[in-house]
């Protein structure tokens, strides 16, 4: 069987677009990181995200709340501090609870300015450290004089006693000047800028407030209630900014007080546990006028409070946070100061010269997955950025060069591209994979792992007589929703391209190794190359794979992921990789994978037959192609058509 390429399938030489110097760099005269100068305010360090920005400075201005919905790792948290910084300076306060003698149940709560607390509670101490000398000094003599008259009178023994009881009685029966020391709940520097809490992931006691619990409640061992009133993260950031990330995670009922305390200003403080002795303590309503910045993914919309979302959008901003950016010069000088700005952050790492930013710029737009783009997913490539620093302080080398962060896209690997590389490694010496000659009903697709890696994923089809009154098609490997979709659009083509009734059939398709699912319809083309190649028996090059989207004309769709379903590919030894034309210029795969394999971009499903197909007449199979390309119902209707493509 001959596997050569024939002359008629187009070939597409892969580049990897270099850029170059004077293109990135535009006209900056820069040797290194070090030259790059980094603003002083956060908001200024924020790149990519302008509308956010905006809106940020909007919302500072105005004290207004803000939802930022968007893929981790693209500035939330960085944003949410910027806004902090920008609030307008106002006179922050000091939170006490002091006791109440009419309700110990019912501490009183009292502000006072930025400062002033830490004052009142000394003073308070002091005063009660003088009473409680005062009291001890008077015990003690009248404890001495009993004694001395008891020996004087030679009832020694008589006076120890009565000492004893003296003692004791005034000791325990006399108020505790401690326990009328207000306690201090919140407390500010009158010269910092105003508070920033992250309370990402608090449980309704770290968020809301809390009472400690009391094990001893009586008999003078009791702690005083006010003593016990603990602040959440809603009173510390009385007078500044409440960011919480992955708001979605929060219960139902934290949701529903935070949405009280939002519109309220206020939320007194209770124990969060009903068998906790502090569940009989609720202190007068607590400060709590904070602006709140509320964050996560797309999925964070669903699980969010419908009230506290629309108490949001009524008084404040909605924005979505881009993944990528335009590949524009401007924005390339400001992905330079990203550079400077993670190397001056961490302190600990050398600055980059311009190969070793030459080619973080290159990471980056192969990560934005997406042509002419750079990512904002920016924690990921901070990361990146200190895992090179880190190999050159290792060698103990001044600046950090592109050698290092080559190296570093090695070491820096995520969990999903190891597991991936060892899948592939694991199913090649068990033949999982398959990258040499033909099968019929096998095709090498391809899957993405993560957000950042690939992984070769086979797929087997099967043709069997029906066994009922209608064939059906039957999918298995733990299948989504869309994929399954996807699966049901496929036996459209089928009849198309066989020209057969597949109602006196079924087909059988399996997704090998998918343990934990399949999603997306990315797999489509790669579904109905294997169903036309089992229904009729003709081999597929397994030294072929391919991805994309299918309509129900056989238009091969766009998909995501291209870059690293490419580089999987080749890692596992696969020769031609069959893509959506539409992405071709996505794809930015690393230089050692560019001389390993071949990439073949398409536009309809006769192409993908054509690369991957290998019939036993391969001319009169061409003919059949293109005549269905002309004339798409021959292939069902045309009864000398219709019995088989080869």
């Amino acid at each position: 069987m001959d596997l050569t390429t024939p002359e008629e399938i187009p070939k597409i030489e892969l580049t990897n677009d270099e850029l170059a110097e004077t293109d990135v760099f535009a006209g900056l005269e820069l040797s290194a990181s070090s030259d790059i100068d980094v603003p002083p305010n956060l908001i200024d360090q924020v790149i990519g995200q302008e509308h956010a920005v905006e809106v940020i400075r909007k919302a500072a201005v105005q004290r207004r709340h803000v939802m930022m919905i968007g893929t981790p790792g693209t500035g939330k948290s960085m944003l949410a501090k910027a806004m902090a910084e920008l609030l307008p300076k106002e006179e922050l306060q000091d939170i006490l609870v002091y006791p109440n003698s009419e309700d110990n149940n019912n501490p009183i709560v009292r502000t006072v300015p930025a400062g002033r607390g830490k004052q009142i509670v000394n003073a308070h101490k002091m005063e009660a450290r003088k009473k409680i000398q005062m009291r001890s000094t008077l015990i003690m003599l009248l404890v001495f004089g009993i004694i001395g008259y008891a020996i004087i009178a030679s009832q020694w023994l008589m006076g120890i006693i009565a000492a004893a009881f003296v003692f004791m009685a005034l000791k325990y029966s006399t108020p505790r000047e401690e326990a009328m020391v207000p306690k201090l709940l919140v407390t500010h520097d009158p010269n910092t800028p105003a508070p920033f809490v992250d309370a990402t992931g608090s449980h309704a006691g770290a968020l809301l407030g809390d009472v400690r619990h009391d094990p001893f409640q009586s008999g003078g061992l009791e702690t005083p209630s006010h003593d016990r009133v603990e602040g959440g993260a809603i009173h510390r950031a009385h007078g500044g900014v409440l960011f919480i990330d992955e708001i979605n995670t929060l219960t139902p009922h934290s949701q529903q007080n935070l949405l009280t305390a939002l519109q309220e200003g206020t939320f007194p403080i209770t124990g969060q546990s009903e068998r906790s002795s502090g569940a009989m303590v609720r202190t007068e309503p607590v400060p709590c006028r904070f602006v709140m910045i509320a964050a996560g993914n797309l999925d964070a919309i669903q699980g969010m409070h419908p009230a506290l979302r629309s108490r949001i959008r009524g008084y404040g901003y909605e924005v979505y946070m881009r993944d990528t950016m335009e590949d524009t010069p401007e924005n390339r000088k400001k992905f330079l100061r990203f550079i400077a700005q993670e190397v001056k952050n961490d302190g600990k790492i050398p600055h980059f010269d311009r190969s070793a930013m030459l080619e973080v710029l290159r990471e980056a737009r192969r990560r934005s997955n997406r042509k002419g783009h750079l990512t904002l997913k920016l924690r990921d490539m901070g990361g990146l950025i200190r895992v090179a620093g880190d190999l050159a302080r290792q060698e103990g080398a001044d600046i950090t060069t592109a050698r290092h962060v080559i190296a570093a896209k090695s070491a820096a690997r995520s969990i999903e591209d190891q597991i991936s590389d060892e899948y592939i490694r694991r199913s090649r010496d068990y033949e999982i994979t398959v990258v040499e000659g033909a099968r019929v009903g096998r095709v090498n697709g391809l899957a993405v792992m993560g957000s950042d890696s690939g992984s070769v994923l086979p797929v087997m089809a099967e043709v069997t007589p029906s066994q009922g009154a209608n064939g059906s098609v039957i999918a298995t490997g733990m299948l989504k929703e869309i994929a399954k979709e996807s699966i049901t659009n496929v036996s459209a083509l089928i009849k198309k391209f066989t020209g057969k009734d597949i109602r006196n059939m079924d087909i059988h398709i399996q997704f090998i190794g998918t343990y934990s699912g399949v999603e997306g319809d990315s797999a489509s083309v790669t579904v109905a190359t294997a169903v036309i190649s089992a229904v009729e028996n003709i081999p597929v090059r397994q030294d072929v794979a391919m991805t994309g989207s299918l309509s129900v004309r056989g238009d091969v769709l766009p998909i995501g992921g291209v870059t690293y379903k490419i580089e999987a590919a080749a890692k596992a030894g696969i020769k031609r990789v069959i893509i959506p034309r539409s992405n071709l210029e996505d794809v930015l795969i690393e230089d050692r994978y560019r001389t390993m394999v071949e990439v073949v971009p398409v536009e309809h499903i006769e192409e993908v037959l054509q690369n991957a197909l290998v019939p036993e007449n391969r001319e009169s199979f061409l003919s059949k192609l293109r005549k269905m390309t002309v004339n798409p119902t021959a292939g069902i209707f045309d009864p000398n058509v219709g019995r088989t493509l080869v």
